[in-house]
This record gives C-alpha cells, sequence and structure tokens, in this order.
C-alpha cells in the first residue's frame, strides 16, 4: 500500500539537509528544517518552506533529541522524516518512533538496522547468506586467552574491533602476539567510552586492502537491487576523503560478484530502501582476482552516493523517498547496469589542516560559492557559502565536490579542474591535499588502497613554505583592493582602474609567523607595479582585481588568481595552493627596515575599539598598542619596534579611514 507524502521533515543540517531538499523541491513535497543556536541562520534553514529551532548547539541537546524531531513533524504537520546520514539516520529506537506516530522513516526497518548494528552478529547473518567475510573471530567469550587462542588460530596480523565502533574508534592493529593483551584492553575501553561496549572482534588483517562498496536499495516486495560499486580507498584515520565509481580496475566478473553478493546481504534482513554494503579487498596481489570480504552494511544513504547518480543518472534521494511511499523499485537490475556511463570522482572538502595532521579548523568562510556553473560534468554538494561559520559542534565538512568524465582519466581532470576553480578562504581547508592526491602519479595509475596516504605523506603532506613571491603578490593584492574600495567609494576620481591618488612608493608589512617582519616595498610606474621582498624583485604588469580575481603578466604569462584582502589577512588561491599571509600595519616612509616601521597606519578603514597606550609611553615591540574593527574582523595592532609612542589622538569610537595615521613610533 503506498501514501505519498507530501511535506518532508529532514532531521539533519548542512549538506545532506540542503540535498534532500533539493530532490524535494522537484518532486513537489514541501520541506521542514530542524536547527540548534548555532544553526539559526545556516543555508538549510534558508531553503526550507518551513524550520523548526529544536535546542542548543550541542548535538546532544538537539538533532540527537528524537523526541524533539517528532514533536517538530506535529507542529508543522510533516507525514515523514529523511534523517540524513550521521545522528538519528541508524538509531532503530527513532525509526520506531516515527513508526508509532504515524510518521513515514525514509529508510530501513528498525529490524534491519538491529540485524546490522553489531558487526559481530552481522558477520554470522553474513556468512548464512553466503555472503564472503573476512576470516575471524566474533563469538561471545570475551575472555583474553579465547581471544589470544583465537588470533593464533587466523594468524598475525589481525585487527581488534569493538562490535559496535565505527570511524577507527575502539579499533587497534596487532602485528605479534606479544602486542595483544594491551590492544584487547585499549579496544575494549575504547569501545566501552565510546559506544557503551566493551565487545571486541578479531579479524585477519588485510595490510594492502582496497575499501569497495556497493550500492544497494530495497522495496517493500522484497526485491533487491545493485546499483554498481564505488571504491572509497583513499581514506585519512580511517574516513573517506576521496570516492569514485565505478572502482578502476574491477573485472566484470568481479563486479558482478561483488554486486550479487550485496544483493544477498539486503535480502538477508528483508531491507527496505538505500544501504550500503562495504568490502575490503586484499590488493596485494592485484585486483584482478583478489579475494573480497564483507565487513559492514552502513543502512542509510552514503556521503559519497553523488558518484553512483553521476554514473548512473539516477536521483537516489527520489529513490528512497519513493520507496518509503510504498512503491516498487524504479529500475530493474539489467535496466540499471544499462544506464551505467563513464566514471565519477568526489571529493571532500573539509575545514581542516592537513599539515597539521588533519587538525578540525574553525572559523567564518570568507569566498566559497556553493552554486558556482560547474558546467554538465560538475557538480558541487554543499550546506555551508560564504559569510557562514564553520564551528566547534559538528563535523567540519564544507561540501563535495564531484565530477564526472567518460573514462577515469578525464573524470579526475575535470575534478581537478572544479577543485581549482572552487577558492575556500577565511579558515583552512583540506583543498591542497586534495589536488596533491587527485595530481598523484600512483593515483591516477588507479593503484589506491587505505594506506595510500600514509604511504605518500613526504609528498602528500609537506608543508607548504610561503616565499618572497607569495608576499609580493600579496602587496600587489592590498594595493588593488585598495583601489576597489577607493573607486567604489567615488567611482568618479579614478580613470584607468589602478594607480590615480595611489603615490608612487610604499613598502607593506607582513607577519612571517616567526616573529620575523617581512618587508614588500612596492614601486608603481604608469600600468607596471614591482615589489622587492629582500633581495628579490618581482614585476607585475597591469595588474587588476574585479569579484575577488587578481589578474596581471608576469614574464610574459597572463596569472589569474583568487584573492581576499581584509583588516589581518590577505588570502591568496592559485590552481594548487591556498596562502593566507599575516598583514601587519604600514609604513609610507624610509624607515630602519631591520626593525618595522616607525609611522603605523590603518591598514584599512575602521573603526577604534580600544587604546592600550598613552601618547608619550615608552612600549617594546610586539607590544599591543590599539585594538580597531574592520570588515566585521577585531584586529590587534602592535609596536613594530621599541620607542616611544608620539602622534597618538585616537579614543575608542573613532572612525579611521584607509591609510590614515594612527601613531608613531620615535626613537626614545
Amino acid at each position: 500500500m503506498s501514501s505519498r507524502i507530501k511535506k518532508l521533515l529532514i532531521a539533519n543540517r548542512g549538506e545532506i539537509a540542503c540535498r534532500v531538499m533539493a530532490t524535494c523541491r522537484q518532486m513537489g513535497i514541501k520541506t521542514v528544517a530542524v536547527y540548534s543556536a548555532a544553526d539559526a541562520h545556516a543555508l538549510h534553514v534558508k531553503m526550507a518552506d518551513e524550520a523548526v529551532f529544536i535546542g542548543h548547539a550541542a548535538a546532544s541537546e538537539s538533532y540527537l533529541v528524537g523526541d524533539k524531531i517528532i514533536d517538530a513533524c506535529k507542529r508543522t504537520g510533516a507525514d515523514a522524516v529523511h534523517p540524513g546520514y550521521g545522528f538519528l539516520s541508524e538509531n532503530p529506537e527513532f525509526a520506531e518512533a516515527c513508526a508509532k506516530n504515524g510518521i513515514i522513516f525514509v529508510g530501513p526497518s528498525a529490524a534491519s538496522m538491529r540485524a546490522m548494528a553489531l558487526k559481530g552478529a552481522a558477520k554470522q547473518l553474513m556468512e548464512e547468506a553466503g555472503v564472503p567475510v573476512v576470516p575471524g573471530y566474533h563469538g561471545e567469550d570475551q575472555s583474553v586467552a579465547t581471544l589470544t587462542a583465537e588470533a593464533e588460530k587466523i594468524g598475525y596480523p589481525v585487527l581488534i574491533k569493538a562490535v559496535a565502533g565505527g570511524g577507527g574508534k575502539g579499533m587497534r592493529k596487532v602485528f605479534d602476539a606479544k602486542e595483544l593483551p594491551a590492544a584487547i584492553e585499549a579496544a575494549a575501553r575504547e569501545g566501552k567510552n565510546s559506544f557503551g561496549n566493551p565487545e571486541l572482534l578479531i579479524e585477519k588483517y588485510i595490510q594492502k586492502p582496497r575499501h569497495i562498496e556497493v550500492q544497494v536499495f530495497g522495496d517493500s516486495d522484497g526485491h533487491a537491487v545493485h546499483l554498481l560499486e564505488r571504491d572509497c580507498s583513499l581514506q585519512r584515520r580511517h574516513q573517506k576523503v576521496v570516492e569514485e565509481a565505478p572502482a578502476p580496475g574491477m573485472s566484470l566478473e568481479m563486479r558482478r560478484a561483488m554486486g550479487e553478493a550485496g544483493v544477498k546481504a539486503a535480502e538477508a534482513i528483508g531491507y527496505q530502501g538505500a544501504g550500503t554494503v562495504e568490502f575490503i579487498v586484499d590488493v596485494a596481489n592485484g585486483l584482478e582476482s583478489a579475494p573480497f570480504y564483507f565487513m559492514e552494511m552502513n543502512t542509510r544513504l552514503q556521503v559519497e552516493h553523488p558518484v553512483t547518480e553521476m554514473i548512473t543518472g539516477q536521483d537516489l534521494v527520489e529513490w528512497q523517498i519513493r520507496i518509503a511511499e510504498g512503491k516498487p523499485l524504479p529500475l530493474s537490475q539489467d535496466e540499471i547496469e544499462a544506464l551505467a556511463d563513464g566514471h565519477a570522482v568526489e571529493v571532500r572538502l573539509y575545514a581542516e589542516d592537513p599539515f597539521n595532521n588533519f587538525a578540525p579548523a574553525v572559523g567564518r568562510i570568507g569566498m566559497f560559492d556553493p552554486f558556482a556553473d560547474t558546467g554538465p560534468t560538475g557538480r558541487i554538494d554543499a550546506g555551508v557559502q560564504a559569510g557562514d561559520e564553520v564551528s566547534i559542534h559538528y563535523d567540519p565538512m564544507i561540501g563535495k565536490l564531484i565530477a564526472w568524465g567518460e573514462d577515469r582519466e578525464q573524470a579526475i581532470d575535470a575534478l581537478i579542474n572544479l577543485v581549482a576553480e572552487t577558492p575556500v578562504t577565511g579558515l583552512t581547508t583540506n583543498r591542497d591535499f586534495l589536488l596533491r592526491a587527485l595530481k598523484h602519479e600512483d593515483f591516477r595509475a588507479g593503484d589506491v588502497h587505505t594506506g595510500f596516504i600514509e604511504a605518500f605523506e613526504d609528498t602528500l603532506l609537506a608543508k607548504p613554505v610561503t616565499k618572497a613571491a607569495d608576499y609580493a603578490t600579496a602587496a600587489v593584492a592590498i594595493i588593488a583592493a585598495r583601489h576597489v574600495r577607493a573607486h567604489d567609494a567615488d567611482p568618479w576620481s579614478l580613470s584607468d582602474n589602478f594607480r590615480l591618488n595611489l603615490p608612487a612608493s610604499e613598502k607593506l608589512w607582513f607577519d612571517s609567523g616567526d616573529g620575523e617582519f617581512i618587508t614588500a616595498h612596492v614601486v608603481e610606474d604608469r600600468q607596471n607595479v614591482s615589489v622587492t621582498v629582500g633581495d628579490d624583485t618581482f614585476a607585475y604588469k597591469c595588474p587588476h582585481l574585479v569579484d575577488g580575481i587578481l589578474t596581471f603578466s608576469q614574464d610574459s604569462l597572463r596569472q589569474r588568481l583568487f584573492v581576499e584582502v581584509d583588516a589581518a589577512h590577505v588570502s591568496i588561491v592559485t590552481d594548487d595552493r591556498t596562502l593566507t599571509v599575516k598583514r601587519h600595519a604600514r609604513d609610507g616612509g624610509a624607515d630602519d627596515e631591520t626593525d618595522g616601521p616607525g609611522t603605523i597606519t590603518a591598514p584599512m578603514p575602521g573603526k577604534i575599539l580600544e587604546v592600550k597606550v598613552e601618547d608619550g609611553a615608552s612600549v617594546e615591540r610586539g607590544q599591543p598598542l590599539l585594538v580597531m574593527e574592520a570588515m566585521k574582523m577585531e584586529q590587534t595592532i602592535s609596536a613594530p619596534r621599541d620607542g616611544v609612542v608620539t602622534g597618538l589622538s585616537l579614543k575608542a569610537g573613532d572612525q579611521v579611514a584607509d591609510g590614515a595615521t594612527l601613531l608613531t613610533i620615535s626613537d626614545e
């Protein structure tokens, strides 16, 4: 019996909430967003027809509280809930609560979720269904003696895993029997602390594994199909970074066998909706005849579902909704395989620092356009836009960039171009790392495995160095941005879009980050600008800034960069690099360049928030002098040298113009 969904509440946030809403709009279904205090102005809230506030920023007080979601459905008249992924998407109690309240849950049954929730029980179930599983132990006897004996039986190396684990938690690699007791203790402790369950399983550790998964769908009539496979082998800390479909190098015979195994897994639990059956493949001797083993089944839509959509032309969210309405599978297995075409690759764009152990980053996004024209072969799925905050409360993923090609090489090239043309500023991201990975010769050759990043960390994770040329380009960006502001204020005051009313020469100052100031000496000559940093001089012909894009000619080549200039920083985004340099107050005179400027001027127009010193005070280099606000950002202006403050007449609340003299540091 089918029941049409008229209003759908998305019990999630970010890009998946926006993704579901996009499909609902095409299907004529009204949408309801839920949001926490941290997400009041989020993109998914703006996209929805209605939005309901559900609590504080912490997920445990908002997105993870099933009762608040049910209440939001009742208040808005939503007749269905889409859980997205994460949060409540694999919570059987929530699925049951929806059913109890007459709300359609767009996902599998609670029974299916429970069948796959515990890895040990799921593996036994899969064995019984004829799905290959990794040699291992997943029994009830959890004594150290039994676990030790089973590890010996399997043969080292082995992998100790918490039965309720995920995301790399509760997991230990053990290469020798001497390491086993400590690994058992640590994995059990993590399993108990993170998932409330200390039970463990042991598997044969695959030393050169590939992570390949099968997208499956089942309907209420008991039918199941697969929509081919995805390769998600390129990972960091057991979390996916690059995904693609189909898996490179896979034979038709292996593809057929793995797809059939995925369907068997779905049928074994009477699965309804979208699910992903994950396999681990031992490619120590290549992929052609490699054995594959069941790892787990994710009873929800996956983050990486777009690559499947790109090669099949199907909207998987629409499939989910139709099946939740009680309709049959839209296509047969033969029809799906006949539609499959080309290759698709996806990268996850995170707010994180790959060059600092992938530490999460937070802050306001400066430049980022999720609605940019990507052409017919590209796609951006995102839940944030310029001006939004990435906070500590949620996953730091900014979005996903996906590209399709007639073959794998074309798809990779298209994705490299898409990533290169998608600048993100304001906070640290993994964009540059993604470009390095996509361009790596082993990745392009299809030789991927889950240890890929560790194997090539010397090249993939080498920390970039800021060079003299970078500071020179930052100086040109500052001058060009200053011109744009002046032109916007009085468009009739300038005729050549760059140089009128600007000094013939000046110095700009940057903080190197190691306590040293970098001087950029700028000289303008008609339409040309030269910048000297240290012993190096760089020439820029006809620099021009429009809509965040800086163009100029250098060495007979036309350059095009994305730039963002604010009171404290200059961000420069090239085809393969994102660079942010810290500004320092600049000087218009000829002071001693070894010790910083004497006359301190406003880096941008703004307001003085605090004056920390008095006129005539003796100060030391680095001592805070003023705090000013410009472009909604606070900047502390510090003493560039030892000396005495002179010419200071400012007070809190004063407005200052771009380039206005704030004070001077004179010799004592």
